[in-house]
Protein backbone atom coordinates (compact mmCIF):
# COMPACT_ATOMS: atom_id res chain seq x y z
CA UNK A 1 0.00 0.00 0.00
CA UNK A 2 1.36 3.78 -0.82
CA UNK A 3 0.72 5.49 2.55
CA UNK A 4 0.30 9.29 1.87
CA UNK A 5 2.04 11.42 4.79
CA UNK A 6 0.33 14.86 5.61
CA UNK A 7 1.68 16.94 8.35
CA UNK A 8 -0.82 19.31 10.13
CA UNK A 9 0.08 21.62 13.33
CA UNK A 10 -2.65 20.91 15.60
CA UNK A 11 -2.48 24.85 17.00
CA UNK A 12 -2.90 26.37 13.54
CA UNK A 13 -5.55 24.27 11.40
CA UNK A 14 -5.46 26.75 8.60
CA UNK A 15 -7.34 26.61 5.27
CA UNK A 16 -4.32 24.27 4.27
CA UNK A 17 -4.67 21.44 7.24
CA UNK A 18 -8.55 21.77 6.52
CA UNK A 19 -8.16 20.83 2.86
CA UNK A 20 -5.99 18.45 4.21
CA UNK A 21 -8.12 16.76 6.78
CA UNK A 22 -11.20 16.78 3.86
CA UNK A 23 -8.88 14.70 1.83
CA UNK A 24 -7.79 12.27 4.80
CA UNK A 25 -11.99 12.66 5.48
CA UNK A 26 -12.87 11.29 2.15
CA UNK A 27 -10.30 8.19 2.13
CA UNK A 28 -12.28 7.39 6.11
CA UNK A 29 -15.47 7.55 4.55
CA UNK A 30 -14.56 5.24 1.02
CA UNK A 31 -13.35 2.45 4.10
CA UNK A 32 -9.42 3.43 3.83
CA UNK A 33 -7.26 3.86 7.13
CA UNK A 34 -6.24 6.88 8.53
CA UNK A 35 -3.47 7.44 11.24
CA UNK A 36 -4.58 10.35 13.38
CA UNK A 37 -2.57 11.70 16.61
CA UNK A 38 -5.39 12.17 19.70
CA UNK A 39 -4.08 13.36 23.32
CA UNK A 40 -3.76 9.96 24.57
CA UNK A 41 -1.48 8.22 22.12
CA UNK A 42 -1.86 7.98 17.86
CA UNK A 43 -4.73 6.33 16.73
CA UNK A 44 -5.40 3.97 13.56
CA UNK A 45 -8.91 5.10 12.49
CA UNK A 46 -11.81 3.71 10.22
CA UNK A 47 -14.83 4.21 9.55
CA UNK A 48 -17.05 2.51 12.46
CA UNK A 49 -20.20 1.55 10.34
CA UNK A 50 -18.08 0.10 7.75
CA UNK A 51 -17.07 -4.25 8.36
CA UNK A 52 -14.59 -4.12 5.52
CA UNK A 53 -12.96 -0.96 6.65
CA UNK A 54 -12.76 -2.55 10.63
CA UNK A 55 -11.35 -5.59 9.25
CA UNK A 56 -8.19 -3.65 7.86
CA UNK A 57 -7.63 -2.19 10.97
CA UNK A 58 -7.54 -5.99 12.44
CA UNK A 59 -5.21 -7.01 9.25
CA UNK A 60 -2.59 -3.59 9.61
CA UNK A 61 -2.39 -4.29 13.30
CA UNK A 62 -1.91 -7.66 13.36
CA UNK A 63 -4.93 -7.81 16.05
CA UNK A 64 -6.62 -10.57 17.32
CA UNK A 65 -10.15 -9.66 16.40
CA UNK A 66 -11.91 -10.67 19.87
CA UNK A 67 -10.17 -7.87 20.94
CA UNK A 68 -12.54 -4.87 21.01
CA UNK A 69 -12.19 -1.32 19.80
CA UNK A 70 -13.00 2.30 20.92
CA UNK A 71 -15.30 4.31 18.84
CA UNK A 72 -14.16 7.72 18.83
CA UNK A 73 -16.95 10.65 18.19
CA UNK A 74 -16.31 14.38 17.36
CA UNK A 75 -20.15 15.79 19.32
CA UNK A 76 -22.55 14.32 21.68
CA UNK A 77 -24.98 14.64 18.50
CA UNK A 78 -23.12 10.99 17.52
CA UNK A 79 -24.23 9.05 20.60
CA UNK A 80 -27.38 8.58 19.54
CA UNK A 81 -26.37 6.64 16.97
CA UNK A 82 -23.87 4.60 18.77
CA UNK A 83 -25.34 4.05 22.39
CA UNK A 84 -29.12 3.04 22.93
CA UNK A 85 -31.37 5.31 23.76
CA UNK A 86 -32.84 4.10 26.87
CA UNK A 87 -29.24 3.93 28.77
CA UNK A 88 -28.74 7.38 27.49
CA UNK A 89 -31.45 8.64 28.89
CA UNK A 90 -30.23 7.54 32.78
CA UNK A 91 -27.98 10.02 32.50
CA UNK A 92 -24.48 8.78 33.98
CA UNK A 93 -23.48 8.69 30.87
CA UNK A 94 -23.88 12.61 30.14
CA UNK A 95 -23.09 13.27 33.85
CA UNK A 96 -19.37 12.03 33.02
CA UNK A 97 -19.09 13.34 29.91
CA UNK A 98 -19.92 16.51 30.83
CA UNK A 99 -17.41 16.62 33.43
CA UNK A 100 -14.41 14.36 31.56
CA UNK A 101 -15.06 15.00 27.75
CA UNK A 102 -13.50 16.17 25.78
CA UNK A 103 -11.06 14.10 26.98
CA UNK A 104 -9.27 10.90 28.01
CA UNK A 105 -12.05 8.63 29.19
CA UNK A 106 -14.01 5.94 27.55
CA UNK A 107 -17.03 4.83 29.03
CA UNK A 108 -18.47 1.54 27.78
CA UNK A 109 -22.28 1.32 26.87
CA UNK A 110 -25.12 -0.90 25.23
CA UNK A 111 -24.55 -0.41 21.82
CA UNK A 112 -26.74 0.12 19.12
CA UNK A 113 -27.10 -2.31 15.98
CA UNK A 114 -25.58 -0.09 13.85
CA UNK A 115 -21.87 -0.81 15.11
CA UNK A 116 -21.25 -3.94 13.53
CA UNK A 117 -20.07 -6.75 16.14
CA UNK A 118 -16.74 -6.61 14.73
CA UNK A 119 -16.20 -3.53 16.20
CA UNK A 120 -17.14 -4.67 19.91
CA UNK A 121 -15.69 -8.42 19.90
CA UNK A 122 -19.58 -9.70 19.60
CA UNK A 123 -20.35 -8.10 22.51
CA UNK A 124 -23.14 -5.62 23.10
CA UNK A 125 -21.41 -3.07 24.72
CA UNK A 126 -18.98 -0.72 23.17
CA UNK A 127 -16.42 1.62 24.39
CA UNK A 128 -16.82 5.49 23.34
CA UNK A 129 -14.92 8.75 23.32
CA UNK A 130 -14.92 11.85 22.23
CA UNK A 131 -11.35 13.15 22.17
CA UNK A 132 -9.70 16.75 22.92
CA UNK A 133 -7.14 16.65 20.12
CA UNK A 134 -8.15 19.27 17.99
CA UNK A 135 -7.06 16.96 14.84
CA UNK A 136 -8.81 13.91 15.59
CA UNK A 137 -12.47 15.92 16.37
CA UNK A 138 -11.60 18.10 13.03
CA UNK A 139 -11.44 14.38 10.93
CA UNK A 140 -13.98 12.89 12.79
CA UNK A 141 -16.38 15.83 12.37
CA UNK A 142 -15.03 15.87 8.08
CA UNK A 143 -15.54 12.32 7.65
CA UNK A 144 -19.28 12.70 9.49
CA UNK A 145 -18.78 8.77 10.79
CA UNK A 146 -17.27 8.16 14.06
CA UNK A 147 -14.46 6.43 13.77
CA UNK A 148 -13.12 3.09 15.51
CA UNK A 149 -9.38 3.31 16.53
CA UNK A 150 -6.87 1.41 18.46
CA UNK A 151 -3.68 2.68 18.77
CA UNK A 152 -1.61 2.88 15.73
CA UNK A 153 1.28 0.45 16.45
CA UNK A 154 1.57 -3.51 15.50
CA UNK A 155 -0.36 -5.87 17.89
CA UNK A 156 1.80 -6.19 21.48
CA UNK A 157 4.35 -3.26 20.58
CA UNK A 158 4.34 0.01 22.72
CA UNK A 159 1.96 2.33 21.56
CA UNK A 160 2.72 5.58 19.41
CA UNK A 161 2.75 8.77 21.18
CA UNK A 162 4.95 10.39 18.05
CA UNK A 163 4.47 10.74 14.27
CA UNK A 164 8.17 8.45 13.81
CA UNK A 165 6.98 5.24 15.37
CA UNK A 166 3.47 5.44 13.87
CA UNK A 167 5.64 5.68 10.23
CA UNK A 168 7.67 2.58 11.65
CA UNK A 169 5.35 0.43 12.03
CA UNK A 170 2.06 1.62 9.67
CA UNK A 171 4.40 2.70 6.46
CA UNK A 172 2.89 0.53 3.67
CA UNK A 173 -0.10 -0.63 6.19
CA UNK A 174 -2.62 2.28 5.77
CA UNK A 175 -3.38 5.11 3.38
CA UNK A 176 -2.54 8.09 5.07
CA UNK A 177 -0.55 8.90 8.31
CA UNK A 178 -1.33 12.53 10.07
CA UNK A 179 2.17 13.93 11.20
CA UNK A 180 0.41 15.82 14.21
CA UNK A 181 3.34 16.12 16.60
CA UNK A 182 3.55 14.50 20.09
CA UNK A 183 0.74 13.47 22.25
CA UNK A 184 -0.14 14.64 25.52
CA UNK A 185 -0.77 12.71 27.75
CA UNK A 186 1.02 9.36 26.78
CA UNK A 187 -0.89 6.69 27.85
CA UNK A 188 -4.01 5.46 26.19
CA UNK A 189 -7.34 6.77 28.01
CA UNK A 190 -9.14 5.33 30.53
CA UNK A 191 -11.55 2.28 30.38
CA UNK A 192 -15.01 3.18 32.45
CA UNK A 193 -17.58 0.78 32.15
CA UNK A 194 -21.17 2.34 33.09
CA UNK A 195 -23.34 -0.50 32.21
CA UNK A 196 -22.93 -2.31 35.55
CA UNK A 197 -23.49 -1.00 39.65
CA UNK A 198 -20.77 -0.25 40.74
CA UNK A 199 -19.27 1.88 38.28
CA UNK A 200 -15.95 -0.26 36.91
CA UNK A 201 -12.57 1.03 35.62
CA UNK A 202 -11.05 -1.70 33.39
CA UNK A 203 -8.33 -0.15 32.20
CA UNK A 204 -6.31 2.99 34.36
CA UNK A 205 -5.54 6.26 32.27
CA UNK A 206 -5.41 9.85 32.81
CA UNK A 207 -8.90 9.91 34.30
CA UNK A 208 -8.54 8.13 37.49
CA UNK A 209 -10.63 6.34 39.94
CA UNK A 210 -10.69 9.88 42.18
CA UNK A 211 -11.88 11.73 39.37
CA UNK A 212 -14.57 9.59 39.03
CA UNK A 213 -15.51 9.22 42.45
CA UNK A 214 -15.55 13.24 42.41
CA UNK A 215 -18.59 12.86 40.06
CA UNK A 216 -20.46 9.29 40.49
CA UNK A 217 -19.93 8.43 44.02
CA UNK A 218 -19.32 4.33 44.66
CA UNK A 219 -16.85 3.15 41.56
CA UNK A 220 -14.06 0.64 41.96
CA UNK A 221 -11.15 0.17 39.56
CA UNK A 222 -10.62 -3.80 38.45
CA UNK A 223 -7.22 -5.24 40.07
CA UNK A 224 -5.32 -5.40 36.95
CA UNK A 225 -2.38 -7.06 38.38
CA UNK A 226 -4.46 -10.21 38.55
CA UNK A 227 -2.33 -12.96 36.65
CA UNK A 228 -5.08 -14.02 35.10
CA UNK A 229 -5.57 -10.92 33.66
CA UNK A 230 -3.35 -11.15 30.73
CA UNK A 231 -4.97 -14.28 29.25
CA UNK A 232 -8.03 -15.29 29.63
CA UNK A 233 -10.79 -17.43 26.85
CA UNK A 234 -13.42 -14.78 27.87
CA UNK A 235 -13.90 -11.37 25.29
CA UNK A 236 -12.69 -8.28 26.81
CA UNK A 237 -14.51 -5.63 27.41
CA UNK A 238 -11.74 -3.22 26.75
CA UNK A 239 -8.43 -3.56 24.87
CA UNK A 240 -5.56 -3.80 27.02
CA UNK A 241 -7.09 -6.77 29.19
CA UNK A 242 -6.60 -10.23 27.78
CA UNK A 243 -3.55 -10.46 25.77
CA UNK A 244 0.85 -8.98 26.33
CA UNK A 245 0.66 -5.51 25.26
CA UNK A 246 2.70 -2.59 25.20
CA UNK A 247 6.15 -4.54 24.84
CA UNK A 248 9.57 -4.17 23.43
CA UNK A 249 11.17 -7.09 22.06
CA UNK A 250 13.20 -7.93 24.68
CA UNK A 251 11.87 -9.65 27.75
CA UNK A 252 11.23 -6.63 30.41
CA UNK A 253 11.03 -7.34 34.17
CA UNK A 254 10.24 -4.92 37.03
CA UNK A 255 12.14 -4.65 40.33
CA UNK A 256 9.78 -3.95 43.80
CA UNK A 257 11.89 -3.08 46.61
CA UNK A 258 10.56 -1.15 50.08
CA UNK A 259 13.20 1.89 48.95
CA UNK A 260 15.44 3.03 46.12
CA UNK A 261 18.46 1.94 47.58
CA UNK A 262 17.49 -1.70 48.05
CA UNK A 263 15.71 -1.54 44.57
CA UNK A 264 18.86 -0.28 42.87
CA UNK A 265 21.05 -2.69 44.71
CA UNK A 266 19.13 -5.60 43.49
CA UNK A 267 18.89 -4.12 39.71
CA UNK A 268 22.63 -3.40 39.69
CA UNK A 269 23.66 -7.11 40.09
CA UNK A 270 21.35 -8.84 38.25
CA UNK A 271 23.18 -6.44 35.27
CA UNK A 272 26.50 -8.07 36.37
CA UNK A 273 25.01 -11.55 36.46
CA UNK A 274 23.65 -10.50 32.87
CA UNK A 275 27.16 -8.75 30.88
CA UNK A 276 28.96 -11.83 32.32
CA UNK A 277 27.01 -13.66 29.78
CA UNK A 278 28.13 -11.61 27.30
CA UNK A 279 24.25 -10.12 26.90
CA UNK A 280 23.23 -5.99 26.36
CA UNK A 281 21.24 -4.86 28.89
CA UNK A 282 18.55 -1.78 29.12
CA UNK A 283 17.66 -0.20 32.64
CA UNK A 284 14.18 1.77 32.64
CA UNK A 285 14.65 4.02 35.58
CA UNK A 286 13.87 7.98 37.10
CA UNK A 287 16.03 10.45 36.89
CA UNK A 288 17.01 10.34 40.58
CA UNK A 289 18.26 7.16 39.78
CA UNK A 290 20.13 6.90 36.23
CA UNK A 291 23.57 7.62 37.18
CA UNK A 292 23.78 4.33 39.47
CA UNK A 293 23.60 2.00 36.72
CA UNK A 294 26.66 2.44 35.16
CA UNK A 295 27.20 -1.19 34.09
CA UNK A 296 23.77 -1.27 31.78
CA UNK A 297 24.37 -0.57 28.27
CA UNK A 298 21.31 1.97 27.69
CA UNK A 299 19.47 3.64 30.50
CA UNK A 300 15.79 5.44 29.84
CA UNK A 301 14.96 7.88 32.32
CA UNK A 302 10.92 8.35 32.19
CA UNK A 303 11.68 11.82 34.52
CA UNK A 304 11.43 12.34 38.23
CA UNK A 305 10.15 9.51 40.46
CA UNK A 306 7.36 12.08 42.15
CA UNK A 307 5.71 13.25 38.21
CA UNK A 308 3.70 10.01 37.29
CA UNK A 309 2.61 12.62 34.41
CA UNK A 310 6.22 13.25 33.25
CA UNK A 311 6.28 8.66 33.08
CA UNK A 312 3.12 8.69 31.68
CA UNK A 313 4.34 10.91 28.46
CA UNK A 314 7.97 9.12 28.48
CA UNK A 315 7.10 5.75 28.81
CA UNK A 316 6.38 4.04 25.40
CA UNK A 317 9.09 6.35 23.73
CA UNK A 318 11.95 5.23 26.10
CA UNK A 319 10.63 1.37 25.81
CA UNK A 320 11.15 1.99 22.00
CA UNK A 321 14.53 3.32 22.60
CA UNK A 322 15.17 0.11 23.91
CA UNK A 323 14.46 -1.99 20.91
CA UNK A 324 16.12 0.95 18.85
CA UNK A 325 19.21 0.17 21.18
CA UNK A 326 18.73 -3.69 20.74
CA UNK A 327 19.43 -5.16 24.32
CA UNK A 328 18.65 -8.50 24.89
CA UNK A 329 16.92 -7.79 28.75
CA UNK A 330 15.64 -4.88 30.41
CA UNK A 331 15.33 -4.00 34.21
CA UNK A 332 12.24 -1.43 35.05
CA UNK A 333 12.10 -0.01 38.33
CA UNK A 334 8.95 -0.09 40.24
CA UNK A 335 7.21 3.31 39.81
CA UNK A 336 4.79 4.98 42.29
CA UNK A 337 1.50 4.17 41.74
CA UNK A 338 -0.27 7.40 42.81
CA UNK A 339 -2.75 9.75 40.58
CA UNK A 340 -1.42 8.64 36.56
CA UNK A 341 0.47 6.43 38.30
CA UNK A 342 -1.34 3.82 38.45
CA UNK A 343 -2.08 3.44 34.63
CA UNK A 344 1.81 4.15 33.86
CA UNK A 345 2.67 0.62 36.15
CA UNK A 346 -0.71 -1.16 34.68
CA UNK A 347 1.18 -0.48 31.02
CA UNK A 348 4.58 -1.67 32.36
CA UNK A 349 3.53 -4.78 34.01
CA UNK A 350 1.30 -5.50 30.86
CA UNK A 351 4.71 -5.02 28.51
CA UNK A 352 6.55 -6.83 31.17
CA UNK A 353 3.54 -10.22 31.27
CA UNK A 354 3.52 -9.43 34.85
CA UNK A 355 7.28 -10.63 35.53
CA UNK A 356 7.92 -8.74 38.87
CA UNK A 357 11.01 -9.32 41.18
CA UNK A 358 10.65 -8.80 44.66
CA UNK A 359 13.73 -6.90 46.57
CA UNK A 360 14.65 -8.89 49.66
Amino acid sequence: MNTRIFKIDPNNIDEAAQEALRECAMVIKEGGLVCMPTETVYGLGANAYDKQAVANIFKAKGRPSDNPLIVHISDYDMLELIVQEDFLQNGIMTTLADRFWPGPLTMIAPKTSIIPDCVSGGLNTVGVRLPRHPIARALIKASGVPIAAPSANLSGKPSPTCFEHVREDMMGRVDIIIDGGDSDVGVESTVLDITGNPLNILRPGAVTLDDVNSVIQGAMEQDWHLAHGIDTSEVPKSPGLKYKHYAPLAPLYIFDADNCEKMVDAINKKIILEKNKKLSVGVLATDENRSYYRGADIVQSVGRRDNSMEHAANLFTSLRRFDEAGVDVIYAEMLPQTGVGDAVMNRLYRAAAGRIIKCE
